[in-house]
């Protein structure tokens, strides 16, 4: 075997070589969600009700949190004016400097700087460098979630803190968290943990994994030959946020709450969607009452009354189903996802879909789907659109653990094609954690209203009002 590739089993080569250089998967989209038909709508009053059960009933919660994504993209605009100014990054770097006192990061700036930038006597090339490299700020080497996002007077807080504040704003007994994180970062993220503790007087429980590197896909080239770096070395990459089922799967909490370290509200502004975690969570709750109630006592007159109160399954696919069947349909992971009305967001959506004659709601990414013909006009029929607030029941009714890696569908892997250092790559990455991953999941859909949504993508976006 060639010394580059020791580490690099053939078979790994050649499996993943037959995915990138074979059939793409595509998923068959039989109709997006709508209200009524797999999005639940809940009235005031249920909304009540099931805010009121989280907060009564006694269980342990963890917020699973994907954390290791590089604030550079952040500033992208900024390395593209520098690099081939157009008219488009151009109004987006005026903007950025006409707004700079608006950032909360300007307070953490040198007293020299900060009087430069106000006086609009800095040069930009020697500011960009200042703010993204080593030697000065370095937010470009930095992940997202430890750049300072908002002012808190007399506090200034990144991600990680204000994802703790505003988690044990929700529940703030037996709550722990968990980050999947890049580790040479571990250190950083704690102590800023640690400094959020301090404002609060309280203690929990924090940790911390990786992506595992065994999981990482190998790249390749358009003749389906392993891409090698400049010393020889076949390059390797992230194999996607399906690579973080281990970690969820080692989560050992009744309810696992699961968002993106970048969709964080201001704290003065985040109540609202407090409640909604907690009304999605309510929904967890109330489901898996009725499952076990369900399981208990069978049948399919109970299965139908539990699908249309909160649309589980397709009811043509539960017609006729015998007293076993139903307890395998039910005994199975639950996940409640939070959908917001789509307003052109890139990312998934709900859908009905159809997989080898059975129809299951799925969470589906535009790049699993045919850019022609009906699939193409269905996707873009869509009303709703994926945020990542997902609540997640991994446990059966008698308290064990579903392992997660049987409820995935391995087919759904992507193909990803990307420039790499001026070269055309294409590698795999793994089903999605909340596409392919959950694929036989038991899943909900609920509509929340669209400020509980607010992604920092690119650092213009903290001037946003739910940023302020």
């Amino acid at each position: 075997m060639n010394n580059t590739m020791e580490s690099l089993s053939i078979s790994k080569i050649e499996e993943q070589k037959n995915k990138v250089m074979g059939a793409h998967p595509e998923v068959d989209l039989v109709s997006p969600c709508k209200l009524g038909e797999g999005i639940l709508k809940i009235s005031k009053k249920d909304e009540n009700y099931l805010i009121q059960l989280f907060e009564k009933e006694i269980f342990s919660t963890c917020f699973f949190i994907p954390a290791s994504g590089s604030g550079s993209r952040m500033f992208q605009f900024l390395f593209d004016f520098l690099d081939e100014p157009n008219e488009d990054n151009r109004s987006k770097v005026e903007k950025f400097l006409n707004h700079i006192t608006d950032f909360a990061f300007f307070q953490q700036l040198p007293n020299e700087t900060r009087k430069k930038l106000k006086s609009h006597d800095l040069d930009l090339d020697e500011f960009v460098s200042f703010l993204l490299n080593n030697h000065g700020m370095g937010y470009g080497e930095l992940p997202k979630g430890l750049i300072p996002f908002h002012k808190t007077d007399p506090f200034i807080l990144t991600p990680f803190q204000e994802q703790v504040l505003q988690g044990i704003k929700m529940k703030d007994e037996d709550v722990s968290f968990h980050f999947t994180i890049q580790s040479k970062f571990e250190k950083a993220i704690k102590k800023g943990i640690l400094q959020a503790q301090g404002l609060t007087g309280q203690s929990y429980e924090i940790s911390f994994s990786d992506q595992d590197v065994s999981t990482n896909a190998i790249a390749f080239i358009e003749n389906g030959e392993p891409f090698r770096r400049e010393d020889g070395v076949v390059l390797e990459r992230p194999a996607g946020h399906g690579a973080l089922l281990d970690n969820l799967n080692r989560i050992e909490s009744d309810l696992v709450f699961i968002k993106n370290i970048d969709n964080i509200q201001h704290l003065s502004k985040s109540d609202e969607t407090i409640s909604i975690w907690k009304l999605l969570g309510g929904v967890v709750l109330e489901c898996k009452n009725e499952i076990t109630q369900l399981i208990n006592n069978s049948s399919i007159e109970g299965l139908k009354k539990l699908n249309d109160r909160f649309e589980l399954f397709d009811p043509n696919s539960i017609l006729d189903l015998d007293e076993q069947e139903i307890k395998n349909l039910l005994n199975r992971p639950i996940r409640v996802c939070g959908m917001v009305k789509n307003e052109g967001q890139p990312g998934g959506g709900p859908f009905w879909v159809n997989d080898n004659g059975i129809v299951s709601k799925q969470i589906v990414e535009k790049s699993q789907i045919t850019m022609r013909g009906k699939q193409y006009r269905l996707m873009v029929q869509s009303t709703y659109f994926n945020p990542v607030m997902i609540v997640a029941s991994m446990k059966d009714q008698n308290g064990y653990k579903y392992d997660l890696q049987k409820y995935k569908d391995d087919s759904k892997f992507f193909v990803v094609r990307k420039k790499y250092k001026g070269q055309d790559i294409c590698f795999t990455e793994l089903p999605g954690l909340w596409n392919g991953s959950m694929a036989h999941w038991n899943t909900i859909f609920v509509e929340i209203p669209s400020n509980t949504f607010s992604p920092v993508k690119t650092v213009l976006d903290l001037l946003e009002d739910a940023h302020k």
